[in-house]
């Protein structure tokens, strides 16, 4: 089922979680269609267990044939491990970090990539998909070393990836949560853990402030909207994690 993040003037934002919600197996994920006018991109497309239900969940929206890109935020099996299929079924580019460009093709068999994948420099870029550009982002380690978020300025959304992450249910993931104090329970360890540094939370809030954001959404759980934006990226901003909390303790011989 496919949550409406944006429909407005031909432009149109869908959010599908709950294509590999299967009773705990694997973690909770969302994927992005984004279509303008006749020409369409999925933003972090997803492993083998989403391909299925999301190829046959966007064709009832938009006709997979014509879709020019797939944009990856990083290259975790959960975000692009159904690449070797979406290069079987359709004609699309998948656009990724340089530093993943050639890590990407062990996903599929040989030379399928070939010609098919662009590398996205460290400073992000801008991607045409119909009459508009979608950013792409600099978010370098938060998690991955190659790491970017996709910024729509028509519908004003930011997905962020693994930044603002709440680990709950896909159908829980639907509704958009205005208050962040109700997801930060299910945040906080994700957040402690998987960001690397203070340092990089507080660089990303200073570029993010630039950008005007109605919605923040991740790549697992729900979208933050409105106040809850502004919530969250004042909360990271003061977030200690990653390498912060690490210290002698955590590098001893198993006995």
């Amino acid at each position: 089922m496919a949550t409406e993040l944006f429909n407005r003037d031909d432009h149109l934002c869908l959010m599908f979680s709950d294509l590999c919600d299967g009773g705990g197996e694997a973690v909770q994920a969302n994927q992005f269609l984004v279509v303008d006018g006749d020409t369409g991109a999925i933003i972090d497309p997803g492993g083998n267990l989403a391909f299925n239900d999301l190829f046959v969940g966007m064709s009832r929206h938009f006709p997979p044939s014509r879709l020019t890109a797939l944009l990856a935020s990083h290259a975790d099996p959960d975000i692009i491990a159904s690449l070797d299929r979406w290069t079987t079924s359709t004609h699309a580019t998948l656009y990724i970090s340089t530093l993943w460009e050639r890590f990407v093709p062990h996903f599929c068999k040989a030379g399928k990539t070939a010609g098919r994948v662009v590398g996205i420099p460290d400073a992000g870029m801008r991607i045409r998909i119909g009459r508009h550009d979608l950013v792409a982002v600099p978010a370098h380690f938060l998690h991955a070393e190659g790491n970017f978020q996709f910024y729509d300025p028509t519908a004003r959304i930011l997905f962020s990836g693994d930044l603002g992450v709440s680990l709950i249910s896909g159908v829980r993931a639907r509704t958009p949560v205005y208050d962040l104090r109700e997801l930060l329970p299910h945040m906080e360890a994700f957040h402690r853990r998987y960001m690397v540094s203070n340092k990089i939370l507080r660089l990303w809030a200073d570029m993010v402030s630039t950008l005007d954001i109605a919605m923040l959404v991740p790549q697992h759980g729900a979208p933050l909207a409105g106040p809850a934006v502004g919530q969250f990226i004042n909360w990271v901003r003061e977030l200690h994690c990653g390498v912060d909390l690490m210290g002698a303790r955590d590098y001893k011989v198993p006995a």
